[in-house]
């Protein structure tokens, strides 16, 4: 009888144990009901700007630490994610659990609208704080804006060091047509890339002007830049995401990257949880997993789009970066309703109304 009892005391205590196994090293033991909550909504829903050939590395392995919760992930540009959020909300209808956007400035927007549910993730506090706003949004990542070249056809001394070089490059008859940059229209980080640089630039509008004698090309993507400065049908691209065009230079010979020696912009993908998710415990254990140490080692290494934490090791990290731009040249963008200013419709309009005249958008 005694045998018994023991050999029952033990089967539960391992099956206690295994029950808790699950959660991670350093968590409190009650993060337990937070992974047993999202084992019963079964999913989380995640709209993104991130590619899903870079999300793939960061949903297998978090579907490896919780099995059972499947990622129903969704890879849209930085306007589509915004627009098709606020227009499934207005219509009541089901939209994402978790809003993950290099649109840092859009993300914002919907997050101190009162859309982004508080939640303090226990890895709030490994990573900066410029990188956090009021428990609410969380930045993930720390990737450049970066000017991108064709190495083939632009000579090593014409490769810019600094955005007063890169306007005094273009307006040669070489770039005429042959420059290209984000359509700022329709391109959410394309927008905000090109506002806070007129904050940064004390010579933004020579820039602008510079952008006109080229006839600079838009674009919607990252992707088509990268392949248009590959072909050769463009030459220099500028305020391209840094992230992407890094991973690409180091398998494609005719891709050059040039980080600005004056400043360079770092954004971060900012992350929050729906306010009115449906699946909101699987939310948490998302938003947690891509800031933990494990996550961001997936960032790094896996997805390569730099890890935002400092204690991160591999290809892509913050420490890094800013040891090849150096520390007084890094201009982080902050996750913070300050970066919104631009956003406010009569300021928009009329930003984008300068940059038609000067710049001689086609």
């Amino acid at each position: 009888m005694f045998a018994k009892n023991t050999i029952a005391a033990i089967l539960a205590i391992l099956c206690a144990t295994a029950a808790l196994a699950q959660v991670p090293v350093g968590y409190p033991v009650d993060y337990q009901k937070i992974i047993d909550g999202a084992k019963k909504e079964g999913k989380v829903v995640i709209y993104s700007t991130t590619d899903s050939k870079a999300a793939a590395f960061l949903i297998k392995d978090f579907n490896a630490l919780y099995p059972g919760i499947s990622v129903e992930y969704n890879d849209m540009n930085s306007t589509e994610v915004y627009n098709r959020f606020i227009s499934e909300v207005a219509a009541g209808g089901t939209t994402a659990d978790v809003m993950w956007s290099s649109a840092m400035d859009l993300q914002m927007k919907l997050a101190s609208d009162g859309y982004a549910l508080k939640y303090k993730s226990i890895e709030a506090d490994k990573i900066p704080a410029w990188a956090v706003w009021d428990d609410t949004a969380y930045g993930t990542t720390f990737e450049p804006a970066a000017i991108v070249y064709n190495k083939r056809l632009v000579d090593a001394k014409e490769v810019p060091q600094n955005h007063a070089d890169f306007a005094r490059l273009i307006v040669q008859p070489k770039f005429k047509d042959k420059v290209t940059t984000y359509d700022i229209e329709k391109s959410g980080i394309g927008f905000m890339f090109m506002a806070q640089d007129s904050k940064e630039n004390a010579q933004f509008a020579d820039l602008e002007a510079a952008f006109g004698v080229a006839k600079v090309r838009v674009q919607s993507s990252t992707g088509t830049m990268l392949e248009r400065i590959s072909s050769g049908e463009n030459l220099i691209a500028y305020n391209v995401l840094g992230s992407y065009a890094l991973v690409r230079a180091k398998t494609d010979p005719s891709i050059g990257v040039a980080l600005p020696k004056d400043y360079t912009l770092i954004m971060s993908r900012v992350q929050y949880i729906n306010k009115a998710a449906k699946n909101v415990n699987a939310a948490k254990l998302w938003t947690d997993y891509l800031l933990s140490q494990r996550g961001q080692t997936q960032i790094a290494n896996g997805a390569k789009l730099f890890a935002i934490r400092a204690d991160v090791t591999g290809e892509t990290t913050s420490s890094d970066l800013v040891k090849l731009i150096g520390a007084a040249n890094v201009k982080t963008i902050p996750v913070h309703p300050v970066i919104l200013q631009y956003l406010e419709p009569a300021k928009r309009l009329a930003f984008l109304k300068k940059w038609k005249e000067s710049a001689g958008k086609q």
